[in-house]
């Protein structure tokens, strides 16, 4: 599975990646105490750590991307590089930025760099941790990315990403 150019770049980093474009949305937004952040290492990859609490009903940290709306019909595929700690993240889109729900699949990292590939149309509708009646994600238009890392456990975490792409 390569990362080619004849694919759409939706992010690739590098040391001169500017972050103020990636936003960091923890449970805080609802009185919890966890705690991520974001920043660019030296080898110019997006690093998103932090910790995880479950102290007054919190249990996530996400970090989100909104950009201009991206029409994405031809592909049917999103390729993200990335190098985990081992541990389970939501990978989220959305068609609108708008909208209060995201389409999510879950993904499981290794401590090694790998390239995971997500079927767009098998991303599903949820809010707040509830799957909605709806159909799958279309893939016709993209406007946000996130990756949320809540696996009801306190824990720290780290990721590294260093491209993301669609096939």
């Amino acid at each position: 599975m390569t990362m080619t150019t004849s694919n759409l770049m939706l992010f690739d980093f590098d040391s001169n990646t500017k972050t103020n474009s990636w936003q960091i949305v923890d449970d805080g937004v609802m009185g919890g105490m966890s705690a991520g952040s974001f920043s660019i290492d030296s080898e110019g990859n997006g690093v998103f750590e932090g910790k995880v609490s479950l102290e007054n009903n919190g249990g996530f940290s996400s970090l989100r991307h909104g950009f201009e709306t991206k029409n994405i019909q031809n592909y049917s595929k999103m390729l993200i590089r990335l190098k985990g700690d081992g541990k389970q993240y939501q990978v989220r889109v959305k068609s609108k930025q708008s909208d209060y729900y995201s389409y999510i699949t879950y993904i499981d990292t290794s401590k090694d760099w790998q390239v995971i590939e997500i079927t767009l149309s098998e991303m599903y509708p949820t809010f707040r941790g509830q799957k909605l009646r709806m159909s799958n994600y279309s893939g016709e238009k993209m406007e946000e990315i996130a990756f949320l890392i809540g696996n009801k456990k306190p824990e720290s975490f780290k990721l590294l990403i260093d491209k993301i792409e669609l096939k």
